[in-house]
């Protein structure tokens, strides 16, 4: 049975959305408050439409970044998973420095690795790489691990190889974990990019954002956060729209 999303699951966020925008335009006019302060969505959408050349630069940059990372680290995630999964040395001596990784600051790993890389695209691709890619080989590490033993032993006793019972069971079944770790990556994606932008570099809608920020253009540093909200619920959507249909067989 195919799952449907009521209307007015979609009516409700939207309508909260309109409602947000209408008072944030109503206080921003009302009081009067300047540019520099806070800009109203007006400004915004002003601002978006005026600088929209030099925005979609240096956002199509970001998003060629975002790509590379994202796509190196589902590489990365795969083999490693695969080798946790197959060794259980591997996954004894990784997975606690998987977890302990995470809690260092990307803030902080940013500038080092600049420092070694300089301000080309390699640093950024990296800092993606170590924001998305924890995420999605935790869930198919996870998703390995819990393939029902019944069926792991109805393959056995059909004599199937490793090969085969990764291929037709433990692949399916992780699918389900590995599109949800792929939209939690897809969240900090762009978030990732900016980030190791905004700490230097020459190109870039993290770079736009900081001269904007500099010259107390806060209605061009709001356009270029429409832009990103824009381009990661688009790309968490197709996620979606494509995780949906990899696992049609979960609304039979």
């Amino acid at each position: 049975m195919t799952r449907r999303i009521r209307p007015d699951q979609r009516l409700y966020p939207i309508l909260a959305l309109l409602a947000v925008i209408v008072l944030w335009q109503l206080i921003v006019t009302l009081a009067d408050v300047p540019m520099y302060i806070l800009p109203s969505p007006l400004d915004t959408v002003n601002a978006l439409i005026d600088d929209f050349g030099a925005i979609a630069g240096h956002v199509g940059t970001t998003l060629y970044e975002s790509a590379l990372g994202f796509l190196l680290s589902i590489v990365l995630a795969f083999v490693l998973g695969i080798l946790m999964d197959s060794f259980d040395i591997v996954k004894k001596s990784l997975y606690p420095i998987l977890i302990v990784s995470q809690t260092v600051p990307t803030i902080v790993i940013t500038p080092i690795l600049i420092i070694w890389f300089g301000f080309g695209m390699l640093p950024k691709v990296l800092v993606i790489v170590m924001v998305c890619f924890f995420p999605i080989c935790i869930s198919l590490v996870d998703a390995f691990e819990k393939v029902d033993r019944d069926y792991v032993n109805l393959f056995r006793s059909f004599e199937a190889g490793k090969l085969q019972t990764f291929l037709h069971l433990k692949l399916p079944y992780a699918m389900v974990n590995f599109f949800s770790g792929l939209k939690i990556a897809a969240t900090y994606l762009i978030m990732a990019a900016i980030i190791a932008e905004w700490q230097g570099g020459t190109k870039g809608i993290g770079v736009y954002m900081v001269r904007a920020k500099n010259a107390y253009a806060l209605d061009k540093v709001f356009a270029s956060i429409l832009v990103i909200v824009l381009v990661s619920v688009v790309l968490i959507a197709v996620i979606n729209r494509i995780g949906s249909r990899a696992t049609h067989w979960r609304s039979r």
